[in-house]
């Protein structure tokens, strides 16, 4: 069922699939693959492969088309609910570390979207 009260978000979001790459901050060595459900300034919503805990700190890496290189983000989890049994995780996360070249990737390709009209 979809929500239908007020928007409380700070940004809008678009729904986009950009591929990432993403780990625990501090665990090196366990780097996934995958792609995005929604984007905004402030955050995004993509798919795991195990929950996360809130709170977790994320390194994450997208691309996106208003720059050549990846992106590089430190994030943090704020849900991670299951959505296939053992198998499919829906995981939000904020974003607590960006420089501005990264904040103007990221709003020219919300801008980009939102003229298109794929808002969430």
């Amino acid at each position: 069922m979809a929500y239908t009260g007020p928007e409380r978000r700070r940004y809008p979001r678009i729904d986009g699939r950009f591929v990432v790459s993403y780990r625990l901050l501090d665990d090196e060595n366990n780097v996934d693959v995958t792609q995005t459900k929604n984007l905004s300034i402030g955050g995004l919503l993509f798919t795991t492969n195990r929950p996360f805990e809130v709170g977790s700190n994320i390194a994450l890496e997208i691309r996106l088309p208003y720059d050549r290189s990846p992106i590089m983000l430190i994030c943090k989890v704020v849900d991670s609910r299951e959505i296939t049994k053992n198998l499919i995780y829906d995981t939000r996360v904020k974003f607590i570390a960006t420089d501005k070249r990264h904040i103007k990737t990221l709003s020219q390709t919300v801008d980009f979207y939102l003229k298109k009209g794929d808002t969430k």
